[in-house]
């Protein structure tokens, strides 16, 4: 509740730093506050409390998945800085827009009640809405806000709906009680509860861009600021994917025969959907785009596992691809700032202009595609391996083919960093973010080639 409660003050601080004339040490009393959260996160890790009457849980899924995401939000601000120093965008607002849409993520990785699952969406999503429409002047980001803005409002209405439906079946809103019905009346559940089933799984995926709810996705990413597309692309997906597994692997893992293969179909289209579509593409930034489709295809299949190895799973996987996508973005973003476009041609010569840019650049292109020594081969190879005990074999060759695929548009990117001549001038890196970059490069590796470390550090915590 500490975590939740900071968090939400430190968006108010970010509120009132306009007005009491402290904006320029913004970035740093943010910096150093979610430095305390993570610290204060830690130190409720060893043990669960309830708040609002079993509406809020704080316990060791919540704590770890809250760390996870005070930690990349810590990783954004320093990829993030360089943008923000230019003065394009207003910091206090934009940063108190942030710190709000991380209360809503906390709120997302530890409910139980349906309630406060609508709430955490609805204070993660409203933010995003304005943030992604945050160039005012431009027709795409102003296209992106509004579409991101009506998406979500159907997708908001259809699980509303369908929360309103397992009320009616059950009488409650509680995701425990809610799982004991399921599982004494396995065998008579009633339509309606099934129905609103459904409707759940639909709303959510939605939010994390699973097909065929996947179309504002491009275009949203696309037409969003980059700094605001790498928090969408991770922070948002991750707690996102937090909150689909806690639902529905402690309310309807009973009924999991009948939802299940649903749910299986949805992750097939989306593995080949997001993975076909991202060879067409043209622009690195759209590319990404459509490989986050494609990473939430695997990431969909830890639901499908009843094991505790499943918590592990989604962890390492959602661990991984995060850091190698705000890797990816982070360098896009210089990439840019020189040519003025985000085409795969934009790349060219890269390794000769700037070998360290490259560098990391190719360290996040294996890792998303699975390639070793990153840990995204290990986060699949972990993944897969789970999915394959179950008995989902189909899946898990569908995944296989999909990451067959995806070293194709991934080494586009590293054949043009690597071939024909620089015509890209000198990058100017600050200290500070080639620390960052090299660092999170160092950890993708380190992961990877150790990955035994990470597994036992996530079930000491879980």
């Amino acid at each position: 509740m500490k975590t939740l409660i900071l968090t939400a003050l430190l968006g108010i601080v970010s509120m009132l730093s306009e007005i009491f004339g402290f904006r320029k040490y913004l970035w740093t009393i943010l910096v150093l506050g979610l430095t305390g959260v993570f610290c204060v996160n830690l130190s409720e890790l060893t043990s669960a409390y309830q708040y609002f009457p079993n509406m809020i849980v704080f316990d060791h899924y919540a704590g770890v998945f809250s760390g996870l995401i005070i930690l990349m939000a810590l990783v954004w601000f320093f990829i993030s800085k360089d943008q923000y120093d230019s003065n394009e965008f207003n910091q206090a607002d934009h940063y108190s827009l942030i710190m709000f849409t991380l209360t809503g993520t906390i709120v997302l990785v530890s409910f139980t009640h349906l309630a406060m699952l609508f709430l955490g969406i609805e204070i993660l999503s409203i933010p995003m809405f304005i943030l992604a429409g945050s160039r005012k002047k431009e027709l795409s980001s102003n296209e992106a806000s509004l579409k991101y803005f009506i998406m979500g409002a159907f997708a908001t209405g259809i699980l509303l709906f369908g929360i309103a439906l397992l009320y009616g079946a059950t009488g409650t809103f509680n995701i425990h009680e809610i799982a004991l019905i399921a599982s004494n009346n396995s065998g008579s559940v009633s339509v309606l509860f099934y129905t609103g089933i459904f409707m759940v799984m639909i709303g959510l995926a939605f939010k994390v861009s699973a097909v065929p709810f996947h179309f504002w996705t491009p275009d949203v990413y696309e037409g969003a600021p980059l700094v605001i597309t790498a928090f969408m692309a991770t922070i948002v997906k991750t707690a996102a994917f937090a909150a689909f597994y806690r639902l529905f692997n402690t309310s309807f893992v009973s009924l999991l025969p009948q939802w299940g293969s649903t749910l299986s179909v949805i992750i097939i289209f989306t593995i080949l959907t997001g993975n076909i579509l991202a060879v067409y593409q043209t622009s690195v930034k759209r590319m990404l785009a459509y490989s986050g489709i494609a990473q939430a295809g695997y990431m969909l299949m830890t639901i499908l596992l009843t094991r505790y190895e499943s918590q592990d799973a989604l962890v390492l996987y959602t661990s991984s691809y995060a850091l190698s996508t705000l890797c990816a973005f982070a360098v896009l973003h210089y990439v840019i700032k020189i040519k003025g476009n985000d085409s795969f041609e934009s790349f060219s010569g890269l390794g000769k202009s700037h070998p360290l840019l490259a560098v990391i650049m190719v360290i996040s292109m294996l890792s998303l595609a699975g390639i070793p020594p990153a840990v995204g081969f290990f986060a699949k190879f972990y993944l897969f391996s789970a999915v394959l005990q179950e008995g989902y074999l189909g899946l898990v060759i569908v995944a296989v083919l999909g990451s067959l695929i995806s070293v194709y548009y991934y080494f586009r990117v590293i054949i043009s960093m690597y071939s024909g001549e620089s015509e890209t001038e000198s990058i100017q890196l600050t200290v500070i973010n080639k620390a960052v970059l090299v660092l999170i490069g160092c950890i993708i590796i380190l992961l990877g080639v150790t990955p035994g470390l990470f597994i036992d550090a996530i079930k000491s915590l879980t």
